[in-house]
C-alpha cells in the first residue's frame, strides 16, 4: 500500500462534517489522557493489537493526538496523528456498524486541521488502504515509489511466528 500526500494548506472545511455528526448525536474530540484504556482495549478489539501499539503512542502527546468519535458513551471511531512517526496521519478506523455515516471523513479532517494546527504545510497518510477514499475525502495523491514506506516487513512474536 502507498503513501498519500495531502495538501493541509487546501484541505476542505471541516465544520459541515462536525455538525452533521453533531445532528446524529456524534461527537469527534481528541481522546483524553485518562481514557487511554478504553480507547486502546477499543482499538484491539475492532482492529488489532498493530493498530493498538501505533495508536497508543498518540497519548504520549499533550493534547493527545488521538481522535475519538463518541455517541451514547460508545467508541464509533479512532483517528491519530502524530502517532508512528511525525506529520503522519493513522491509524484509523470506524466500527464496522457506523460506517458510511461520515464518521471517518469527520475523523480524517479534523486529524489533518490538527495537524496543520500544529504548522505542517502537508500530511503522509501511512501505507494508505482506501486510495480512491483518501483521493475523495481530501485531496490525496499517491506518492510514488512509497510502498513499503516506513511499514517494512513487521516482526512477529513466537506465539505468531510459522514453524
Amino acid at each position: 500500500m502507498p503513501d498519500m500526500l495531502v495538501k493541509l494548506y487546501d484541505l476542505p472545511p471541516l465544520e459541515p462534517c462536525l455538525e452533521q455528526m453533531r445532528e446524529q448525536g456524534i461527537t469527534i474530540r481528541h481522546a483524553m489522557p485518562y481514557e487511554r484504556g478504553v480507547v486502546m482495549e477499543w482499538v484491539r478489539k475492532h482492529f488489532g493489537d498493530g493498530w493498538a501499539a501505533e495508536c497508543e503512542a498518540a497519548f504520549s502527546y499533550q493534547p493527545v493526538t488521538c481522535l475519538i468519535a463518541v455517541a451514547d458513551g460508545t467508541i464509533r471511531g479512532f483517528a491519530c496523528y502524530e502517532a508512528t512517526a511525525r506529520n503522519f496521519f493513522g491509524p484509523t478506523g470506524v466500527d464496522e456498524a457506523c460506517r458510511g455515516q461520515g464518521i471517518g471523513r469527520a475523523l480524517l479532517l479534523a486529524a489533518l486541521y490538527g495537524q496543520k494546527a500544529m504548522g505542517y504545510g502537508y500530511s503522509i497518510i501511512g501505507g494508505a488502504g482506501p486510495v480512491d477514499y483518501y483521493v475523495k475525502a481530501c485531496g490525496a495523491t499517491v506518492i510514488e515509489g512509497s510502498s513499503p514506506g516506513i511499514y517494512p516487513e513487521t516482526i512477529r512474536s513466537e506465539a505468531t511466528a510459522p514453524e
